[in-house]
């Protein structure tokens, strides 16, 4: 297959909306990530998107709406709790997992009842979807477990020839996959935290908790109830540490090591001997957020046996890099 490249103009965004339409599959930009788009109503069209990817058979897809009319197909409830979610922070970087209404193919939430949604803040994918005049399911438009692509570049180097088209355009402006949140549960639970935090949804949901799968692997055959709750995830070829510890003590333990190298935060950079990649500033997770795919990727470029990274607080933000991390890491995790 020969994956056409389309310009994020009329005509490109014409060209992937017929794409759609007709089964394909189209990468698209999105604020958070590149999306690997299909009609959230064909079967055919998913299943193209697993093979693509090479992604878990039960492993769900979220549905992305680029108006409230689309609502009325995709879920068969949208309570006032997602209305008030969706005044504050749609268009935007989060998913609400609602019960799914009879539209939506099965394969796209994979056995399960409900079904993942949100309305994407990025013009082009907004467009397409228009254009398309259907709800597109659309993963990450990368090889499954490795990091999530941030440019269409990206793109190309994990799947160029297994997809229909990639719609070239700049780097996705969050860097992260959306927040989702169920509402079908009592309470409402965080199942994968993003650019909208904790702190925020506790402000329209008081009740709020922290799935223990943020931070913890699922456990063995443990059902995943939203995307990016599978075990290892957005993990380069190289070996993966997580360090939790202060600035001095990791970097004396990065300097004790041999054949590695950092990602570290950049006030660290200069005191470290081996080579290193900076996640950004200590006190600056949405710029950590931004920068975190980016680096996974040129691990592989580094030419060595082990990353140590230090770890960011689990606050705000924070606890989105974090959960990528200690995926990418394959939960492994040094205390020091």
């Amino acid at each position: 297959m020969e994956t056409a490249r389309l310009k994020d103009n009329l005509a490109g965004i014409s060209a992937a909306a017929e794409i759609l339409k007709a089964d394909g599959i189209v990468a698209v930009p999105t604020e958070t990530v590149y999306g690997l788009a299909a009609s959230a109503y064909s079967d055919t069209a998913i299943s193209k998107v697993f093979a693509a990817k090479g992604r878990p058979q039960d492993n769900p897809l979220i549905v992305h709406i680029s108006d409230f009319e689309m609502l009325s197909d995709v879920v068969s409830d949208f309570p006032k709790e997602a209305r008030a979610l969706a005044e504050r922070f749609w268009p935007g970087p989060l998913t609400m997992v609602l019960p799914k209404g009879e539209k939506v193919a099965d394969s796209v939430s994979r056995g399960l009842s409900t079904v993942a949604v949100r309305m994407p803040n990025n013009r082009v994918a907004l467009d397409i979807i228009k254009a398309a005049g259907i709800p597109l399911a659309a993963p990450s438009a990368n090889l499954s477990g490795s990091p999530s692509p941030t440019t269409a570049d990206h793109v190309i180097s994990d799947l160029d020839g297994k997809i229909d088209a990639v719609v070239m355009s700049g780097s996705c402006e969050v860097g992260l996959e959306s927040t989702v949140v169920s509402l079908s549960t009592d309470p409402p639970r965080l199942l994968r935290p993003g650019f909208v935090t904790a702190e925020e949804l506790k402000e329209i949901l008081p009740n709020l908790v922290v799935d223990k799968a943020v931070l913890e692997e699922l456990q063995k055959g443990e059902k995943a109830a939203s995307p990016g709750m599978m075990y290892k995830h957005y993990s380069p070829k190289t070996e993966v540490f997580l360090v939790e510890a202060e600035a001095e003590e990791f970097i004396s333990f990065v300097n004790s090591k041999e054949n590695c190298a950092a990602i570290c935060f950049s006030e660290e950079q200069g005191s470290i001997t081996a080579p290193t990649l900076s996640l950004g500033a200590k006190d600056n997770n949405k710029n950590q957020a931004q920068n975190l795919f980016s680096l996974l990727r040129e691990c592989d470029s580094l030419g060595v046996q082990t990353v140590f990274v230090h770890a960011p607080k689990k606050d705000g933000v924070g606890l989105a890099v974090y959960n990528r991390l200690i995926r990418a890491a394959g939960f492994k995790v040094i205390k020091l």
